[in-house]
């Protein structure tokens, strides 16, 4: 069953998106002020970042330095802004796909792929192009299961582009499939740019999770909880992925669970 599709989707309401800038500065803030709490060496495969709309390599600079903290060899999308396909969507994801690979021809490792919002759908449509060189996805905010657009952000949409951003049912359809790679969906009921029902999954594959956190959209790239969840889900080997156990994890190093298994 299509969660997106169950109950009525609204965007985030004016509030939450007022809100959005001074809940994420506090959240940035919140990060500077916390001390390192995992001690996980990774294998040192890369790991690939994509920004949101309108948004480049420096909004992931906190997730980039963190990955390296970890010894994973966190890698930027190499393509600046982030403006949106430019063109046919199929060859422009193609062409993304091959860049992506040259990032990696000099790896014997296969890599994660951790997309911010829209980034997060470019994540998840190069892992079904090339699944062998992938190991896992990791979307943080990324409306993927939509039958319409449920976010606020279309103006920054037709600001960059100039015209306004469409969602044909077979796009629609596309955008829900789920990689043929372990894929972690992280999400937040109090985000204000996207409505957190369609950051779910249908639920029909074993190899796909979604996990709940408290927090604002613009500071999920450095929000406590999400860096904590994507340093656990880094450390999983290739063929060993475990979904994430959220009641195993100590509030004090994960944040406090929610009732919906999620985390605060």
């Amino acid at each position: 069953m299509n969660p997106a599709s169950s109950i009525a989707i609204q965007r985030p309401s004016l509030t939450l998106l007022g809100t959005e800038p001074l809940r994420a500065a506090i959240e940035y803030v919140s990060h500077k002020l916390a001390r390192a709490n995992q001690t996980i060496q990774g294998d040192s495969h890369p790991v690939i970042l994509f920004p949101g709309l309108g948004a480049d390599a420096t909004s992931l600079i906190p997730l980039r330095e963190h990955c390296r903290s970890l010894v994973y060899q966190a890698i930027d999308w190499g393509r600046g802004y982030n403006t949106g396909p430019q063109g046919n969507v199929d060859v422009w994801l193609s062409q993304l796909a091959q860049h992506v690979l040259t990032l990696l021809v000099d790896s014997n490792h296969s890599a994660t792929l951790i997309g911010w919002s829209l980034g997060g759908l470019y994540a998840r449509e190069i892992a079904k192009l090339t699944p062998r060189r992938v190991r896992q996805v990791i979307t943080v905010g990324t409306p993927f299961n939509a039958d319409a657009d449920h976010t606020n952000v279309g103006w920054v949409y037709r600001l960059v582009n100039g015209t306004a951003a469409t969602i044909d049912p077979a796009m629609s359809a596309r955008l829900r499939a789920a990689p043929p790679v372990p894929t972690t969906s992280i999400y937040s009921r109090t985000d204000g740019v996207v409505a957190w029902q369609t950051c779910r999954h249908d639920r029909e594959a074993r190899h796909v999770e979604d996990i709940e956190i408290k927090g604002s959209h613009l500071g999920m790239g450095w929000h406590r909880a999400v860096l904590n969840i994507v340093g656990d889900r880094l450390a999983q080997r290739p063929g060993e992925w475990q979904p994430y156990n959220t009641a195993s994890r100590s509030p004090a190093r994960y944040g406090t669970p929610n009732p919906g298994g999620g985390l605060a």
